[in-house]
């Protein structure tokens, strides 16, 4: 199981875009995360970078992850299509750019965010989107085999729970042999106990059918085998109004232990927590407060958990051939 986290203080609610009242630290961001990573191999940096060609896309977070890919962290690079006209033009040429920007420290590339959730902040409001998803897979494989890189490819989704939604069979239409070549994983996102209440008792079984759906249920609609394995690519608890710093670190212990205990028969290589702090610890919405640490970089006891369970359960990173 290979461990990761987003390390920026940028975010997205179901409105659009949050700011920190903060701006990154990267001396303070650095010393947490090599706490956070201890003895273990490696921690994959989670970062976000946006393509729209005729508007201006959301700024890249954080601005400068190469700076935090230190002591053999790698870079877990996201990239999203923002463009409102869903036209393509650019987009492969875009995929391919970063791949090579992203250098030897690449080690995984998401192809799209959240691309079956009709949100501001996210991919499945912009038209097209999942031919860019396809497109933008194929053209990030090809770029690393070009460049000799081992670079992970794939994409995210979040939980569906609506029988009648559409997403995976159309993708599995849409999905051709270079796609499915191309294709080294599948990212969930998924919050547990954050948009709708989970008793404390039932938490494990709650995140063991989620994983159970979406390996059984979402990606075979899509024609995508149990070979290809699972990421946890966002999950986190947020604090705050009604919201101790205590269950959280309880919840995220749970959460964690539940994915962790269903690895290898549900075929999941990877987990990445979101987030490293809060973009703002005294505001009353619930996407502040996602933090291990406060928005003055104190920790709360959450990250002393996170730091523990990285330390019993990490192993050596599992990376895709060129």
């Amino acid at each position: 199981m290979t461990f990761g986290i987003y390390p920026g203080g940028i975010l997205g609610d179901d409105q659009g875009i949050i700011h920190p009242v903060r701006p990154d630290e990267p001396d303070h961001i650095n010393e947490a995360l090599d706490e956070l990573q201890g003895n273990a191999a490696t921690l994959a940096v989670r970062a976000y970078r946006s393509f729209a060609a005729t508007v201006t896309p959301p700024q890249p977070t954080p601005t400068d992850p190469h700076a935090y890919l230190q002591r053999g962290r790698t870079l877990d690079l996201v990239l999203q299509f923002r463009e409102p006209s869903g036209v393509l033009d650019g987009w492969p040429e875009f995929v391919r750019q970063a791949v090579r920007a992203g250098g030897r420290k690449l080690t995984s590339v998401q192809i799209c965010e959240e691309p079956n959730l009709d949100l501001p902040s996210v991919d499945g409001s912009t038209p097209n989107v999942l031919n860019a998803l396809v497109q933008g897979v194929i053209a990030a494989k090809q770029e690393a085999r070009s460049l000799g890189h081992r670079v992970a490819v794939g994409f995210n989704a979040a939980p569906t729970f609506d029988p009648s939604d559409t997403f995976w069979s159309n993708l599995g239409a849409l999905a051709d042999a270079r796609f499915r070549q191309s294709l080294d994983y599948v990212g969930l996102d998924f919050f547990p106990d954050v948009f709708h209440p989970i008793p404390e008792d039932q938490l494990a079984d709650a995140v063991t059918a989620v994983l159970t759906a979406f390996r059984g249920t979402s990606l075979p609609q899509a024609g995508i085998p149990g070979t290809v394995p699972i990421r946890i690519c966002e999950n986190g608890w947020p604090t705050g109004p009604g919201r101790t710093e205590q269950r959280q670190a309880a919840f995220l212990d749970t959460i964690i232990r539940t994915v962790v205990a269903h690895a290898p028969d549900l075929n999941i290589d990877g987990y990445s927590l979101f987030a490293l702090r809060d973009a703002d610890s005294n505001a009353e919405g619930l996407f502040h407060h996602f933090g291990l640490l406060r928005d003055d970089y104190t920790p709360k006891p959450a990250f002393a958990t996170y730091q523990q369970l990285i330390k019993e359960l990490d192993n050596p990173p599992v990376t895709s051939a060129p």
